[in-house]
């Protein structure tokens, strides 16, 4: 068909699919800048994924595509094809509304502030931060200032908006809200039970080839495809590249495994996510992961659900006996005991799944205001001091590495990111309930070493799905519901408690 005979939609496709190539190079660049590129490099490499960036958004943004997309809106199009031409227009919308010097700033001043806090972060070096991230604050709230417009939605609606597409603060307020009002009680008594249980700490040294090794593993149980991805490493874990080439990435440290294990498993979530999504419609909107919050739903199930599930750990169990020798802390109930340990702690990542939400919230609380213009970049951490104390009972001042410099998010500008990882715990928690339904017999399965059946229903439910539907619809369709904090608290008491709700 030459172009003369292609409808509207058909042009778009195209267009569409060329913009996925430039993104392609532009993951795979992005990955090495975070894992492999030499120090100075960095400029360089910045540069050159700010030009790829504003090419990117001059295509996105020509007069004949809005042409175009009112045009399609006219033609006979199936199903799937009006769901890529919804993801189509979101995309158009959000982009449209940002002049191409703001994304090429933006990509400059990300790439230096992430670049820099790598070894900002070590040194505790807040001062030395906030030179390059006062500047990623100030390109963010422009750019929340414009999409509010363009959206007619709060600033900070904006921003959540690029990550789960109809988030509003008004959904995290009430979900955050009924919360804390079983949360602190749970941690207090859970805590108070563990306090008579003993928790036996696996003793290093532990050799970071071995780590690799093991976690190269268990990957491969979790139907990661090495054909189509590696595992490296990096300041902070991610998984990124593109579904032919997934690159994923951990930590190793070698006083203890368990960050890296587990790490990995919660990125293979999300590579098998990126590996499994429909190849017949790579390039397109439609073929994209639904959003953050489904993204962190399938690294949360991979983590918590599954690796924390007794069958998963006795199975897990001998591979670390393999990799490391024989330990008492390496058995099953063992390890069991240490992974359900619920215990405030200052890092996020490490932090576990009952405390975790805690995390959560003063991130979004903070961000929040920070982007709404109420506070500036340098009240960041008197409010973080006071936050941890009121929610974990910690004390952080003066620690800027373990508090608001250990995350890669306000580095790189992800504002709105945050609160798509307690939504992914709790959609984790409805998707493992359906499941159970789905598959009576799924714990045996799993204690059996055969996940297949997990595999296939994640697949049609939530993998093959896509962009096709909106989230509150794919929920639905998976699961019965949109998203129900009940599963989450379900869930967390029946582990930690023994109670079934």
């Amino acid at each position: 068909m030459n172009a003369s005979t292609q409808t509207h939609y058909e042009t778009l496709e195209k267009l569409w699919r060329r913009i996925h190539h430039l993104n392609h190079l532009q993951s795979i660049a992005s990955w090495d800048q975070a894992a492999n590129m030499p120090i100075k490099g960095n400029e360089a490499r910045a540069a050159a994924l700010a030009e790829i960036s504003t090419y990117v958004h001059e295509l996105l943004t020509a007069p004949a595509v809005e042409t175009l997309l009112t045009q399609a809106t006219q033609e006979t199009l199936v199903p799937s094809q009006k769901g890529n031409l919804r993801e189509m227009k979101r995309v158009w919308q959000i982009r449209n509304a940002l002049p191409a010097s703001l994304v090429r700033r933006k990509d400059l001043a990300e790439s230096r502030c992430e670049h820099a806090w790598r070894t900002q972060r070590p040194a505790n070096d807040w001062q030395g931060f906030l030179v390059n991230f006062e500047e990623v604050l100030s390109c963010a709230r422009e750019e929340a200032d414009r999409l509010s417009q363009a959206l007619g939605v709060p600033k900070y609606d904006a921003m959540m908006n690029k990550y789960e597409p109809g988030l509003t603060t008004v959904t995290v307020d009430r979900l955050f809200g009924e919360l804390k009002t079983w949360l602190p009680g749970l941690i207090q008594e859970v805590r108070k039970r563990q306090s008579q249980e003993v928790t036996i700490q696996p003793q290093g040294p532990f050799e970071q080839l071995r780590q690799k090794v093991l976690c190269e593993k268990v990957m491969r149980i979790l139907g990661f495809d090495f054909e189509a991805g590696r595992l490296d490493v990096s300041t902070h874990p991610f998984c990124g590249g593109v579904p032919e080439d997934v690159r994923m990435t951990t930590r190793f440290k070698n006083d203890e495994f368990i960050t890296s294990l587990f790490g990995t498993i919660h990125e293979t979530g999300h590579g098998r996510y990126e590996q499994n999504r429909p190849r017949e419609w790579l390039g397109q909107p439609a073929s994209n992961a639904r959003s953050m919050a489904i993204h962190e739903s399938q690294s949360l199930f991979f983590e918590m659900q599954l690796g924390c599930h007794p069958g998963f750990l006795a199975n897990l169990s001998p591979l670390i006996i393999e990799a490391f020798g024989h330990q008492n802390a390496f058995e099953p109930q063992a390890l069991a005991h240490l992974l359900t340990r619920v215990k405030p702690g200052l890092i996020r990542v490490d932090a576990d799944e009952v405390t975790y939400p805690a995390h959560i919230m003063l991130r979004y609380d903070i961000e929040r205001r920070l982007i709404e213009g109420d506070i500036e970049a340098a009240d960041i951490p008197s409010l973080w001091d006071a936050q941890m104390s009121s929610l974990l009972d910690l004390d952080t001042r003066g620690n800027f590495k373990d508090g608001p410099l250990q995350d890669v998010h306000w580095p790189m500008g992800l504002f709105g990111y945050f609160p798509c990882y307690s939504m992914g715990a709790m959609y984790a928690a409805q998707w493992f309930a359906s499941i159970e339904k789905a598959i009576p017999n799924v714990h045996n399965d799993i204690h059996n070493g055969n996940l297949q059946p997990i595999w296939e229903w994640l697949n049609e439910n939530i993998w093959q799905k896509a962009s096709f539907w909106p989230t509150d619809e794919l929920a639905q369709q998976a699961s019965g519901s949109e998203l129900d904090l009940r599963y989450f608290k379900r869930h967390l008491y029946k582990r930690y408690l023994g109670e079934t709700l």
